[in-house]
């Protein structure tokens, strides 16, 4: 199970993705409303389970050690009874090394947590899921308050929970035709 935090993410516009007429003359600009300040903020604490695709996200106003035990209280709920060991991979913020996550974790003798390796953000496998969900909750929207990015971020889990799959990680597999081992083919020559 991935654990980690999205944000800090405000109430503003998000790009998105518009058409305009290419063949028009002169040419469209694209065009993007002014977004002046920001009108709220807040993280976004999720958790991924890869093998079914199964997703939770929570939302906070803060990002400190006490919003993110109470969403492993709330991950504790959410995860069957039935499983013996719960893999927990976060990344090396401090609110993930606190006190008070080395007491949920005796509190909970089913959790592990393994940390990834310092300066290797790559091997974060929760951030391609990441921009998933900003891409169904966010883009192309513009927000008002933060209450406005809670219910699209809790539409999109809803959205990716009823359509759930196993989540693969690395590059969209192509069709490439099968090579035969051994030496290359010389160039013709003509």
């Amino acid at each position: 199970m991935c654990l980690d935090e999205m944000g800090p993410e405000s109430a503003k516009t998000f790009a998105g993705q518009q058409l305009i007429d290419a063949t028009a003359r002169p040419a469209e600009r694209a065009r993007q409303e002014i977004d002046y300040g920001r009108r709220g903020k807040g993280y976004v604490f999720g958790a991924f389970q890869p093998a079914s695709g199964a997703a939770l996200t929570w939302t906070a106003t803060r990002r400190t050690t006490a919003n993110f035990v109470a969403f492993l209280d709330l991950v504790e709920t959410w995860i069957d009874p039935g499983v013996q060991r719960v893999y927990a991979i976060l990344d090396h913020l401090f609110a993930h090394r606190a006190t008070h996550v080395l007491l949920f974790a005796l509190a909970h003798p089913r959790w592990e947590f393994v940390f990834q390796p310092k300066y290797a953000a790559y091997l974060n496998l929760s951030e391609p899921w990441w921009k998933i969900l900003r891409s169904l909750a966010l883009k192309g929207h513009r927000f008002g308050t933060w209450e406005e990015i809670c219910a699209a971020i809790a539409a999109a889990t809803a959205y990716w929970n009823a359509h759930r799959h196993p989540f693969v990680w690395g590059r969209r597999r192509r069709h490439r035709p099968h090579r035969q081992p051994g030496i290359a083919l010389l160039p013709s020559v003509a």
